[in-house]
């Protein structure tokens, strides 16, 4: 007898741009683009009233006793846990410290709160925890406090990490996305897309040869370095959730100014361009954990990008666009063809538990 077809499961399905008129949470809210940004602007901000800066972007900066402090707060639930060249361990720690210099800011104090499945290997953790370790001593920055819980088997995938971190800001440090100003030069310290591809080679159904490894590092050395050429730095941020394309869209939607971009320029290895082609995805809309964008005067321009180049983290650093007064609140690419097309915010994420 013929066999009978495998019932499929639709209530497992995931949508890749879910209806954004869902009643329910679904994978997109959490993947940094539209979806997230929806959700904060009409559920959170709300539902906050008076108790809510209008900021609440990835870090801020207060005044507290006359020193400027900025003050970060992530949370990290990478699947799988451990990939090509970095733990969910090392991730936590270097993108609260990333945050915090995406402000100007040196990092001093971080706190670390795991959650932790029921059933998970006492290795694994402790796998996790020694990265946490190494991270934090790499980056120069003291654990302070700390908190675990514990979930029931299969409500959780091993270990999530939130951090929360404190860090000093420089003196000569006015840096935020309203900043940004036609004129300015977009810059990128290193290839993109390099984290996201390194964590989908080793996903479930999605393996593929590469030996690209996760761009994961602290990058407050590199802006130090931008930072003491004493060129007025006007923007920076790490492109994480939604890529380039995400972090590029919503700095021109807060400054009001159009962003204009060369492809021909932009510095893709070609280990991801090829991963990208064999799945469908644009390499602006992955995710990265060790490069920065910055927007600097295009006076400043030349001295920045040579203090990017000596250093580690940014010796592949290239200038990929300016800020134009055309199309404000848009972001788009000069294609390699002579066209012209629009680098939209993505609606959720392309593949979702990048970082």
């Amino acid at each position: 007898m013929p066999e009978e077809p495998a019932t499929i499961d639709m209530e497992a399905w995931v949508c890749p741009a879910p209806l954004r008129d869902s009643p329910n949470i679904v994978m997109g809210h959490g993947g940094g683009g539209a979806m997230s940004g929806e959700l904060i602007e009409h559920l959170f901000l709300p539902a906050f009233g008076p108790a809510a800066d209008a900021g609440m972007g990835d870090s801020a900066v207060v005044d507290i006793g006359g020193a400027r402090l900025a003050f970060s707060t992530d949370s990290f639930v990478v699947k799988p846990m451990v990939f090509p060249g970095g733990t969910i361990g090392d991730l936590a720690v270097n993108g609260t410290v990333n945050d915090l210099a995406m402000a100007g800011a040196r990092p001093m104090v971080m706190s670390t709160a795991f959650i932790l499945e029921e059933g998970t290997p006492l290795d694994e953790i402790a796998r996790v925890a020694q990265a946490v370790g190494t991270a934090a001593m790499a980056a120069g920055v003291k654990l302070v406090t700390g908190d675990t819980k514990v979930v029931d088997s299969g409500h959780g995938d091993g270990v999530y990490i939130n951090t929360a971190g404190i860090g000093l800001v420089d003196e000569r440090a006015d840096i935020r996305p309203q900043r940004a100003a036609p004129g300015d030069v977009v810059i990128i310290s290193g290839d993109i897309g390099v984290h996201g591809v390194a964590v989908m080679s080793c996903r479930e159904g999605l393996e593929f040869a590469t030996s690209i490894a996760s761009d994961t590092a602290p990058l407050h050395g590199l802006v130090a370095a931008m930072l003491d050429t004493g060129a007025d730095i006007h923007v920076l941020r790490d492109p994480t959730r939604g890529g380039v394309a995400a972090t590029l869209n919503e700095i021109a939607r807060i400054a009001k100014v159009g962003v204009s971009l060369d492809e021909r320029a932009f510095p893709i290895p070609a280990e991801v361009r090829d991963a990208c082609g064999l799945l469908g995805l644009d390499p602006l809309y992955v995710a990265n954990e060790g490069k920065l964008l910055a927007f600097v005067p295009a006076h400043d321009c030349d001295r920045v990008l040579a203090a990017m180049r000596e250093h580690p983290q940014g010796a592949r650093a290239t200038v990929i666009g300016e800020c134009v007064t055309d199309h404000p609140g848009m972001v788009s690419a000069k294609t390699a063809l002579g066209g012209t097309r629009v680098v939209d915010l993505p609606i959720g994420e392309q593949l979702p538990r990048i970082c």
